[in-house]
């Protein structure tokens, strides 16, 4: 009961707040309490204690000190850092990773020839742009039907239609049955917008895949050209005249010059002997 009593009186007590800045001094801040006096003194002891450290460990440095992982770390900007280390590719891995990249090359050359028939299938090519325009010849017997030919007359069909290479009704079936699909303008405007859109992702897709293919055959070449076990042959070609020919060979796009000059004098002179 005591214990109780007590504390409902300290909550009746006078609220004892800490003194401010006197206001002559008012242009100082705020006034310090002890507990920010005491978060700056830890702060500057502990920043002396690590200028001490620095001292004591240059001071007791020894020049002649040396370190294997001296040769592997550099300094950069006050930071030691590890100089990585090129590793040594052997002929086997190499020739390893370049039939890898040629599996991965021919993998993404064969999703864009699925990509690009499905997108023919759909497309049809009727009316790209890029595709060749195609011919239709009418055959007369005079001229004077040649004078007065009228194309949509001749098919049966609306002159505004006529410029169309499908979906092109006859005027009877355009009297018979009602337009389907979208008519007004606006959504003819964006059918025909996402059209060429798919035109233009077909076309390169297409481009894609041909690039594939060339970068897949290079990488097939070069890496036959690193397989030892198949000896590349050197046919000499018409060796009684003067002017001997050069072979040419690509390897790694190093272009290198065999001169079968130098083999010519000990070839003539041994089908001279024998």
């Amino acid at each position: 009961m005591a214990a109780a009593f007590r504390k409902a009186a300290k909550s009746r007590q006078r609220e004892h707040r800490e003194r401010s800045q006197p206001g002559f001094r008012k242009h100082l801040g705020l006034l310090e309490k002890k507990k920010d006096y005491k978060l700056r003194a830890d702060d500057y002891r502990k920043k002396q204690e690590y200028l001490r450290a620095l001292r004591k460990k240059a001071l007791e440095k020894n020049p002649d000190e040396f370190y294997y992982k001296m040769t592997r770390v550099k300094l950069q900007d006050g930071v030691h850092v590890i100089k990585q280390s090129k590793e040594e590719v052997t002929p086997e891995q190499l020739k390893l990773m370049r039939t890898q990249d040629v599996k991965y090359i021919e993998m993404k050359r064969v999703a864009e020839a699925k990509k690009i028939e499905r997108l023919k299938s759909e497309l049809h090519l009727l009316d790209f742009q890029g595709k060749q325009q195609n011919k239709h010849v009418f055959f007369f017997d005079t001229k004077k039907e040649v004078a007065q030919f009228d194309v949509a007359t001749h098919l049966q069909t609306a002159p505004e239609l006529v410029d169309r290479v499908f979906n092109r009704p006859r005027i009877e079936t355009l009297q018979k049955e009602k337009v389907k699909g979208v008519t007004h303008q606006t959504g003819l405007k964006r059918i025909a917008k996402e059209r060429q859109k798919q035109y233009n992702c077909l076309t390169q897709r297409i481009e894609r895949e041909k690039k594939l293919f060339v970068i897949a055959q290079k990488i097939q070449t070069r890496k036959d050209l690193l397989d030892k076990t198949q000896k590349v042959k050197l046919q000499i070609e018409a060796l009684g005249t003067r002017n001997p020919q050069e072979h040419l060979f690509f390897i790694d796009e190093a272009q290198i010059r065999i001169d079968l000059a130098l083999s010519l004098p000990s070839a003539l002179h041994a089908n001279s002997q024998s």
